[in-house]
């Protein structure tokens, strides 16, 4: 098995942050993937949704790799970057970084998700729209 070294620095923008809450844990004792994957949807759409200018909707989940485990008490914080910007559709890479806050590894920060997902922007009626890119920073 090859596992992807890790790197000390996100990349991207923090679009969201929350706690793991022990509501979430599946059967293994850890964060249930499914929860996780959808954090990493609210946090490309929420950059997706500033970047297009209006609503946006999930086309698909290009890539999803969970490297680590995410405990109960972590500090989820999820990492977005634009990677590309079509006429209709944002391609975004999102990482989540996990702060261990409630352990005896108290303040170690690691990479734990990597992502990349495909929205496209859609008028009030659902249909696909332009994208006319604004700057958010």
């Amino acid at each position: 098995m090859n596992i992807k070294k890790y790197k000390n620095i996100p990349n991207g923008i923090l679009t969201l942050q929350t706690i793991a809450m022990p509501s979430k844990i599946n059967s293994n004792g850890n964060i249930f993937g499914g929860w996780i994957m959808s954090q990493i949807d609210l946090s490309g759409g929420i950059l997706a949704k500033e970047i297009s200018g209006g609503k946006v909707s999930t086309l698909k989940i290009k890539k999803l790799i969970f490297y680590k485990p995410i405990n109960s008490g972590d500090l989820i914080s999820c990492y977005s970057q634009i990677k590309k910007i079509g006429n209709t559709s944002i391609t975004i890479d999102i990482e989540i970084w996990i702060k261990k806050i409630n352990s005896d590894y108290f303040g170690k920060f690691y990479q734990s998700t990597k992502a990349t997902l495909i929205y496209v922007a859609i008028d009030n009626k659902g249909i696909p729209r332009k994208i006319f890119p604004i700057s958010i920073i």
